[in-house]
Formats: C-alpha cells, structure tokens, sequence
C-alpha cells in the first residue's frame, strides 16, 4: 500500500521528463564560409602533394 501511496505522490507532483527540445542549427556567416573553402583547397592541395611525392618513390 505505501508503494502505491508513493507512485501517487510522484505522479501527483509534475516529476516528468520534458520533451526533447532539438536545437535549431544556425546559418554560416560567409566569413565562415570562406574559412571553410580555404581549408578545403588546402587539403586537396596537400592531398595531391602527398601523391607526387609517394609516386615518385
């Protein structure tokens, strides 16, 4: 009986998980924008880098 008494209680009190709020991404600003091509051209360009100097080999 006290079991039910205590599941009332917790119930009766608003104990309860909150739905999950997903969070809203924001948009790139274009510096980011730039950076982010920037680093892009440089990965490829030590990609292919790195393939000249293994083919040579």
């Amino acid at each position: 009986m006290r079991f039910l008494t205590l599941i009332a209680i917790f119930v009766a009190s608003g104990v309860h998980a909150k739905g999950l709020d997903r969070p809203i991404p924001q948009a790139q600003s274009a510096t980011a924008e730039f950076w982010f091509g920037l680093a892009c051209i440089s990965l490829v360009a030590a990609l292919v880098a790195v393939q000249q100097l293994v083919s040579r080999r």
